[in-house]
């Protein structure tokens, strides 16, 4: 397909907002498609507020190592998918700036900031009603993380959706696996809810990547290859969060092999990324640059994955 807005110049940067130009409609298509589907929901109904008790200030008890039901390493997964769900401020300035404000591309981010916008208001009244974790700590490390803010350097509209395709998939594996982990009923229920936020959210940045190959598939692949390449999670700047990443992955919670499987290798496909055929020699370079990058993922997967059996085999047999 040929670019058609006309008058915006040459040049990278004019190329980007002709394709904001050009996806104003996919966008609008889209946004309808998520409001038809999209179910809203109440954070405050799936909090049990029965369960809550003062603290100290109010005349009750602070918190106590002893007061939290969660397991350690769930309630590590817990803090990090919070904390990651804090920064929302920072993400919605991401957004804003490289979609804009006004028409079809305004309407979504404006859509997209307020759903996700619950995830950490129900996560973080969960754990303080049920006195998951320390909340004194919890609120440190919520300005600390805040504070820093988020950014993601100069990504160019085409890269900031590509990597929100992967980020959001990622983000959905994220808090199913870490409800599971936490062996609390409601916990699962509500994280299960928050990521089918987070999968309508993938659907519809993955669904504009898609008509991006349409308009300029060399381009598309190549920001797709620079995502791939480089991912990293939102909250990767926050205290401790190498430490945590490694506790979350021995868990299985989220981890190299969930990585490639559940997350990059199905966006690929559905994208048919090593299938297309209408690639000049930038794409191609750019696909086989991501071929090479997905076998050695795959293989470090593989690794990771033999490394923590051995590990839990050899401390079921100390057992």
């Amino acid at each position: 397909m040929t670019i058609t807005a006309t008058g915006l110049g040459t040049g990278p940067a004019a190329n980007q907002t002709r394709l904001l130009h050009e996806l104003e409609q996919v966008v609008e298509t889209n946004l309808e498609r998520h409001l038809s589907v999209a179910k809203p929901w109440q954070p405050h109904d799936y909090i049990p507020w029965s369960r809550g008790r003062d603290f100290a200030f109010l005349g009750g008890e602070d918190w106590q190592p002893e007061d939290s039901p969660l397991d350690p390493v769930a309630k590590t997964a817990m803090i990090v998918n919070l904390l990651t769900e804090d920064n929302l401020p920072s993400y919605h300035r991401e957004i804003a700036t490289r979609f804009g404000r006004e028409g079809a591309w305004g309407q979504w981010v404006g859509q997209w900031t307020a759903e996700e916008g619950r995830h950490g208001i129900a996560l973080r009244d969960y754990l303080v009603v049920t006195r998951g974790v320390d909340p004194v700590k919890l609120e440190a490390l919520r300005m600390e993380h805040m504070t820093a803010g988020y950014d993601s350097g100069d990504k160019t509209m085409l890269q900031a959706t590509a990597y929100v395709s992967f980020q959001e998939l990622a983000t959905r594996v994220s808090h199913r696996n870490t409800g599971k982990a936490t062996g609390c009923p409601l916990a699962e229920q509500l994280l299960s809810r928050i990521a089918m936020d987070e999968n309508l959210h993938m659907i519809f940045y993955r669904n504009l990547v898609e008509a991006a190959f349409q308009i300029d598939a060399d381009a598309t692949m190549s920001a797709i290859r620079d995502e791939v390449v480089g991912f990293q999670m939102p909250g990767a700047g926050m205290t401790d969060y190498l430490r945590n990443s490694v506790i979350i992955a021995k868990a299985g919670i989220y981890d190299l092999r969930l990585h490639h499987d559940a997350v990059v290798a199905p966006i690929l496909k559905y994208w048919r990324v090593f299938e297309r055929d209408d690639f000049g020699p930038e794409g191609e370079q750019a696909r086989e640059e991501l071929a090479t990058f997905m076998a050695t993922l795959d293989a470090q997967a593989t690794k990771f994955v033999e490394q923590r059996d051995r590990m839990q085999a050899r401390a079921a047999a100390r057992a």
